[in-house]
């Protein structure tokens, strides 16, 4: 029996721990994003998804050699952006408008990134943290 006990504890423990490995890099932007490719570039704000667990932002924007490039920027969760005053709506009045975006690069080099900051086209500008890195 007591050998049964300490099997089951140390099952639990290690389920535990995958558990929490799992969970980090869920949440970690290091894991999809190359957080030392640093990019930037000025579009339009075609497209947000105001959505859980992330809010989404397109952008269009022209390539190097000129041609459209249709970016997608996964952001914080929409409840990081009510806890600093921005909703939905300051979004959304910006579609079809002039931005610039900077962030990080996904790893694989597609046209995803991480946004950390948007300057609107009136000139506002929001700054983002990674709501991990608040707690």
């Amino acid at each position: 029996m007591p050998v049964t006990r300490k099997l089951c504890g140390v099952l639990l423990a290690l389920m535990i721990l995958l558990v929490t490995v799992s969970l980090w890099a869920h949440h970690s932007p290091s894991a999809i994003f190359d957080m030392s490719k640093r990019i930037g570039m000025s579009g339009t704000l075609t497209k947000i998804d105001w959505i859980n667990p992330h809010i989404v932002v397109y952008i269009e924007a022209k390539a190097e050699d000129g041609k459209a490039a249709s970016w997608v920027f996964e952001s914080n969760p929409p409840a990081w952006f009510r806890r600093v005053g921005v909703g939905r709506a300051d979004f959304a009045k910006s579609i079809g408008q002039a931005v610039k975006v900077e962030g990080v690069g996904a790893k694989d080099r597609s046209l995803y990134g991480y946004l950390q900051k948007i300057t609107f086209a009136d000139g506002t500008s929001l700054e983002l943290t990674n709501a991990a890195d608040e707690r």
